[in-house]
């Protein structure tokens, strides 16, 4: 029974397959809270606490069959964000099959004491890939899950061409929330911010905080390192910090876009949020050799 035990307190990390067959990798940490990334894109589709609560969005129109990203979680928007670029919306790496690295690229700074963590790397290696976007490349991403239940991504694009290249990237993260009007943004106040549904005009933002009562589609321009999701009826805070992402994009369809997207349900917008941490307005270069790192973590504070 003691040995049954310390097995327990263990962090896990089990090779999955979801009802269509697709590889996903599930952390555990040892109180029980819970990661799943699809190999399929690359993307976080879960994240739940010890007491099983879900903390991401996923609708339940979502597609699950590849090659169609999942509406939910949190889709990588790389080498694009958008339409700001010629490739397909997003970019092409929430579209395509990642590997379970073995042997990843040494990460000096990370502390994998009590944390159950998984390296994915997604390469320039196959002909559709480079024929749409022309250049060599390494992503390689690190998603863990802290004994705190924080979770924890941090990516690194590797130029292994001969020519500089560029490109943005967002953590597109769909939060899971009581409703939008009970939602406020905090760390976003007096920053500019690109206004999407207005063609990409820059305005200032003037409130102490975001709050919610139509359609938002933001980039938030040298954000703070930290930005806060306030859930009132929930009694919970999302905490967002980041490095390597200047950027935020804060995102939410309302009613009448909802209804024109196949994969959410009508009323499915009122009970998510995007706030990603991005690189947007100054696209990333990268000069042969060069790399980038990025690092997204996400944690919940709750009130009484």
């Amino acid at each position: 029974m003691e040995a049954s035990s310390d097995d327990e307190k263990r962090p896990m990390v089990d090779l999955v397959k979801d009802k269509n067959g697709t590889d996903q990798v599930l952390l555990q940490n040892p109180k029980g809270a819970s990661v799943k990334i699809s190999l399929h894109g690359g993307q976080v589709l879960s994240w739940k606490t010890e007491r099983n609560d879900e903390l991401l969005f996923t609708s339940a129109k979502a597609n699950s069959k590849p090659p169609q990203p999942v509406r939910g979680g949190i889709p990588i928007c790389f080498p694009q964000f958008g339409t700001r670029g010629s490739l397909e919306q997003h970019g092409f790496a929430r579209n395509k099959m990642w590997l379970v690295e073995n042997d990843p690229p040494a990460l000096p700074s990370f502390d994998p004491t009590d944390k159950a963590y998984v390296d994915l790397v997604l390469k320039s290696s196959d002909e559709d890939t480079r024929m749409i976007w022309p250049h060599c490349f390494e992503f390689h991403l690190r998603v863990s899950l802290g004994l705190d239940g924080n979770l924890t991504l941090i990516s690194r694009v590797r130029n292994i061409n001969s020519k500089p290249f560029s490109f943005s990237i967002a953590y597109h993260t769909y939060f899971s929330i009581s409703d939008i009007s009970e939602v406020r943004v905090e760390g976003l106040e007096t920053l500019d911010y690109l206004d999407n549904l207005l063609d990409k005009e820059r305005f200032t933002e003037q409130g102490d905080a975001l709050t919610f009562e139509s359609e938002i589609d933001r980039v938030y321009l040298n954000s703070k390192d930290v930005v806060a999701v306030f859930d009132h009826e929930r009694k919970r805070t999302f905490l967002i910090e980041k490095e390597g992402l200047p950027d935020v994009v804060v995102w939410n369809p309302w009613d009448k876009k909802a209804k024109a997207l196949p994969d959410l349900g009508d009323e499915e917008y009122k009970h998510m949020l995007c706030v990603d941490g991005a690189a947007i307005e100054k696209p990333i270069t990268l000069k042969p050799g060069e790399e980038w790192t990025g690092k997204l973590s996400l944690s919940l504070v709750l009130s009484t």
